[in-house]
């Protein structure tokens, strides 16, 4: 098995990833959204919507 961010083979400790580099890598493609599917759908649209709109009111 490969690495899937850099494509070495993987260690055992942080299996998939070959380093703990790679894995924060991957960690923060989550976070930062690198993974996300983007939608068409108005529900999804809408409550995007709804939850900018709240975390614009909230204090700093």
């Amino acid at each position: 098995m490969s690495c899937p961010i850099c494509g070495k083979p993987t260690e055992p400790k942080v299996r998939p990833f070959c380093s703990k580099r790679c894995a924060d890598v991957d960690l923060a493609k989550w976070l930062g959204g690198g993974y996300a599917i983007p939608s068409d759908d108005p529900e999804d649209l809408e409550e995007a919507a709804q939850a900018a709109e709240e975390a614009l009111r909230k204090p700093h």
